[in-house]
């Protein structure tokens, strides 16, 4: 007599499973609606920021899951401004980013596309959000010690970056399209026979 009162158990837990099945999907739905929106995902996720510094600011603590999210954004930031194949780490017959006007032009590719960033950052203050409502998270500490230390680590890892960005010359952002201005005419050249 197998599966005498645990059919009603695994019937239950296979809808359950399914609930959530059809759960995630509807949220993947609108997150994959969401993709081409990036200025409104940005709104929403500074929304957050602001709800979550209210939230700190009105308790007063919780401040070591401040200082753990900021090196998380600070982690997640140094990966949106890494190209996706470091020179410096990747031997390679030549130099893989262009260093001439005169070299291939290969666009930048981030090691971290912006979209997993926006997604990375929301939860990762969605998540820090709902610490804040557990006492246990709220360990008690010297946060102007913890502003210093995270402002140096910033400057440091952010001079860093920005040497390696000289180094190789690239720009990790798009400043608009490139337009085309076509062929200068060269003023002795350009002669009308009358």
């Amino acid at each position: 007599m197998e599966g005498v009162g645990g059919d009603g158990v695994s019937g239950a837990a296979a809808s359950l499973n399914q609930r959530g099945h059809e759960v995630w999907k509807l949220f993947q739905y609108y997150l994959d609606k969401s993709t081409p929106h990036a200025v409104y995902r940005w709104i929403g996720t500074c929304v957050l920021l602001v709800l979550y510094a209210l939230r700190v600011y009105y308790i007063q603590g919780f401040y070591i899951v401040t200082y753990g999210l900021g090196i998380y954004i600070l982690n997640l930031l140094i990966g949106f401004l890494s190209p996706l194949v470091d020179p410096e780490m990747e031997p390679s017959d030549g130099p893989l980013l262009p260093t001439k006007g005169s070299d291939e032009f290969k666009p930048f590719i981030r090691r971290l596309p912006e979209f997993k960033f926006w997604y990375a950052i929301t939860k990762a203050f969605c998540v820090a959000f709902g610490m804040t409502f557990f006492s246990i998270f709220d360990v008690p500490v010297f946060w102007p010690i913890l502003l210093c230390y995270w402002l140096v680590l910033f400057v440091l890892t952010m001079k860093r970056q920005i040497m390696h960005m000289i180094k190789y010359k690239y720009i990790p952002f798009n400043i608009g399209k490139q337009k085309y201005t076509g062929k200068k005419p060269v003023s002795g050249s350009s002669s009308r026979a009358d």
